[in-house]
């Protein structure tokens, strides 16, 4: 599977510069950051949740960090989250290899929320295209327009931070 079409179209249609890079296989979002010598801190990974009322939404989170779930209630508002599971990934996603969705929900219906600490001393972001073995490489203000998230804080690091302070 090449760079997902969706994804493609919508980059060509907004006339955003983007690279695609080429990589060895690799099955998780950090192992693609590895193959690919970025730094996990600059790598999108999008992680789907589902609230109780059964409404599905993307949360994008540096590929070297975990979500946390109860970062994510609070900001959201949302009562019951939960990390979607692999069959429902497949039917929200059938045009990407499972895992290897790009962090753009609005594509897939999804609102899409952006941990800031992405943004962080980065001009560019890289993110998988819908497969394992291609990652994309754009700048952060073409990311930002293109996928159009709601920044809200929802790493563990947040959890850490004020367990630390």
């Amino acid at each position: 599977m090449s760079l997902n079409r969706r994804l493609q179209n919508l980059l060509d249609d907004r006339r955003v510069r983007y690279e695609i890079v080429p990589h060895r296989e690799t099955v998780t979002t950090g192992q693609a950051a590895q193959a690919t010598h970025v730094a996990g801190a600059h790598v999108a990974k999008p992680v789907i949740v589902r609230d109780t009322l059964a409404c599905d939404f993307m949360v994008v989170i540096p590929a070297a960090l975990h979500l946390d779930l109860q970062q994510i209630r609070r900001v959201t508002g949302r009562a019951g989250v939960w990390l979607e599971d692999e069959h429902e990934l497949r039917r929200l996603f059938p045009d990407c290899e499972l895992g290897a969705m790009p962090p753009i929900g609005h594509l897939y219906g999804l609102t899409t929320y952006l941990d800031p600490c992405l943004l962080e001393e980065v001009e560019e972001i890289w993110f998988q295209g819908g497969n394992h073995h291609e990652m994309v490489r754009m700048s952060l203000p073409d990311f930002e327009k293109i996928a159009r998230p709601f920044h809200e804080p929802a790493c563990m690091h947040v959890l850490m931070e004020r367990v630390a302070g």
